[in-house]
């Protein structure tokens, strides 16, 4: 197939994260008929598909990536029926819906796990990873994502379970080919009810070994996804994305091999690591340096040309808002917000907008005891502990919290910002007077219709699809500028990255016309004003 033959490499992608997009019964909780209540919303901006995050039975222990059932829709977010309608109702506005998997865990109180207690001799115990051991002494010093020990005893057992995540969250045993023909099996079942892919969550740890320490890129891992995709994707046109936050352009050639035996495409986060000190934390900040992620988008681009595909992101339920990360969310809001999206949706990829980044939705500044997120409020423990300073620990969670992302979705200027007639689950960010859908949509020159034009160029030009990738100004610290070229014509990219005018040397743009620009008067000038940012074009 060309780049145009399949429907995901001309889409742009919607990101939902249920439980704060739009409430229908006030309980503060989103939930699936709220989605369906907004899917005019979103045909008029124009996205092609939704990707939902988990909406399965769960405890709810890590806000639904541990999961009871994978067949069964948790009660927080309705009902199968509802969901089996969102899937009708979205369809017939032209826009499919991407599920969720998560496959590398379950949570504990699913039926395998349950019945995995029991004892050694049950049929599920080796549905999951367990060593001997004694108390007090874990297999080895492995450490989970979310903190503390990555072993967890079980003293009936006199075994230890394995999790990469919350103890709540065991990890699957992918060596067991039950387990495998379980989870294909369950994937089939929602393929038939008519979903239009799947995102796969930290897909790339499933073939840990934790004897010896590794947990991502273990080494049966493609041998598994390969199998996974000829039982289970292959058939349709089904996007699937895998989350890999250890990729390499090597690694994703193989997860986004052209001839479909992986996964359409992967999301890999090396340009996330930008603005963290080398070799700490993501909660330990560095000054992001602009020559270092031209250089990373750069590799990407070129190195994935013609032999896989790219994820374009700069926000999802697990990163903070872009806006405030690296534009600026004061007063050059809206430049900023439309600098980074013009930066985005030129290069070749697969563009992924998370919900609110369509109106420049800003980073929250709780108090303590307002988060709600797990991996927060263990940071906030564990540094108060080792002694860290207040002010230091929450500058840390106000620049990088996963709460940035999940304050709910904000829709008008009333109470709770439309999200929902309750207490929402999480409060909103009390920006939402401002920054909201009603005022965006009425304003021609909102970064809401910035998007809509977006989304709108890349099905108009074929060079969106197709172009190869040259940077411009690689060593310039503050304009971000690229060429993209194709048989059809020629794309020009240029963004100031910074609060301040930038002199451009480019003179190109005086020959081609101007697409889109974030300033009523962009233009040919030689001086970029603050976040200025446009695209230019020649050719069809």
């Amino acid at each position: 197939m060309t780049n145009r033959e399949h429907w995901w490499k001309n889409a742009v992608i919607y990101q939902i994260y249920p439980k704060s997009f739009q409430d229908s019964n006030g309980d503060g909780i989103g939930d699936i008929p709220g989605i369906i209540s907004r899917l005019d919303y979103l045909q008029e901006l124009g996205i092609d598909a939704i990707w939902l995050c988990p909406m399965y039975r769960s405890p709810q222990d890590d806000n639904g990536y541990d999961i009871s059932d994978y067949q069964d829709i948790d009660l927080m977010f309705g009902t199968m029926r509802d969901m089996e309608e969102l899937i009708v109702k979205a369809r017939e506005r032209g826009i499919r819906i991407i599920m969720d998997l998560v496959l590398n865990h379950t949570s504990d109180e699913h039926r395998w796990f349950r019945e995995a207690k029991k004892g050694k001799d049950n049929p599920y115990h080796d549905y999951y990873v367990w060593r001997d051991g004694v108390p007090g002494k874990a297999p080895n010093d492995m450490r989970a994502t979310f903190g503390g020990s990555a072993w967890e005893w079980v003293p009936g057992l006199g075994q230890y379970y394995f999790h990469q995540f919350s103890v709540r969250q065991p990890d699957l045993n992918w060596d067991n080919p039950r387990v495998r023909e379980e989870i294909y099996r369950m994937i089939r079942w929602w393929a038939d009810k008519g979903v239009g892919g799947f995102r796969l969550d930290v897909i790339d740890q499933i073939a840990k070994e934790p004897d010896l320490g590794i947990t991502a890129n273990g080494p049966k891992l493609h041998d598994y996804i390969r199998e996974m995709s000829a039982a289970a994707f292959q058939e349709g046109d089904l996007i699937t994305v895998g989350e890999a936050w250890g990729s390499t352009p090597e690694l994703a050639k193989l997860y986004s091999n052209p001839d479909g035996s992986e996964f359409s495409m992967v999301f890999q986060f090396e340009h996330s690591g930008l603005d963290q000190q080398e070799g700490k934390a993501k909660w330990d900040l560095a000054p992001l340096s602009l020559q270092r992620m031209k250089a990373v988008f750069e590799k990407w681009q070129t190195q994935l040309y013609d032999c896989g595909w790219n994820s374009l992101f700069w926000n999802n339920h697990d990163l903070p808002r872009i806006v405030s990360r690296w534009g600026n969310d004061g007063v050059y809001r809206e430049y900023s917000a439309k600098m980074l999206a013009t930066l985005l949706h030129g290069m070749q990829g697969t563009p992924y907008i998370y919900q609110g980044e369509e109106l420049g939705m800003t980073n929250v500044r709780f108090a303590p005891e307002q988060y709600r997120d797990i991996e927060t409020l263990n940071l906030y423990r564990e540094r108060k502990e080792a002694g860290y300073p207040e002010a230091e620990i929450m500058r840390s969670i106000y620049a990088k919290s996963r709460d940035n992302a999940r304050t709910p979705m904000q829709w008008d200027d009333s109470a709770q910002a439309g999200f929902s007639g309750g207490e929402p689950w999480i409060d909103v960010n009390p920006n939402y007077r401002a920054i909201n859908v009603a005022a965006q949509r009425q304003d021609p020159d909102s970064v809401f219709h910035y998007y809509q034009r977006l989304i709108r160029l890349r099905r108009e030009y074929p060079v969106f699809a197709e172009g190869n990738f040259r940077l411009l100004l690689a060593d310039d610290a503050q304009i971000f500028a690229y060429e993209r070229e194709s048989e059809t014509g020629k794309l020009l990219v240029i963004c100031n990255f910074s609060g301040e005018p930038a002199e451009c040397g480019l003179t190109e743009q005086k020959q081609m016309k101007l697409l889109i620009g974030n300033y009523k008067d962009t233009g040919n000038a030689r001086q970029l004003r603050p976040y200025e940012a446009g695209m230019w074009i020649c050719g069809k």
